[in-house]
């Protein structure tokens, strides 16, 4: 676990954090890869899953997308309810309708 935007490290654990952060009322979880995040390697799979499965709230999952690939492998493999990237959109590399219509075609709902 993160803070100061990723750039101090703590001692918590991200599972166990996660769970403590809904026992004290959120709605939802936003899940950075401070590992992945910038590296368009695809999202940390592992850490989203994990984090998934120990919480009963939605999780976003965000840091390292870099596909449309790597969309539809985030919610074919966990239960991540979004999936949050920048770069992709914001240099064109992805079209947000393009990847829409991706997630439409592999049955993939997208709003």
């Amino acid at each position: 676990v993160f803070v100061n935007g990723g750039r101090t490290a703590t001692d918590l654990n991200t599972v166990q954090w996660s769970k403590t952060a809904v026992e004290l009322g959120v709605g939802e979880i936003l899940l950075t890869s401070m590992n992945n995040d910038g590296t368009k390697k695809g999202f940390a799979l592992n850490i989203v899953d994990a984090v998934c499965e120990a919480v009963n709230v939605p999780v976003i999952a965000s840091g390292g997308a870099g596909s449309k690939e790597d969309f539809k492998i985030l919610f074919n493999t966990t239960k991540a309810t979004a999936g949050l990237a920048a770069s992709i959109f914001h240099y064109g590399e992805i079209p947000i309708p393009e990847l829409k219509v991706y997630l439409k075609n592999n049955k993939i709902p997208a709003r």
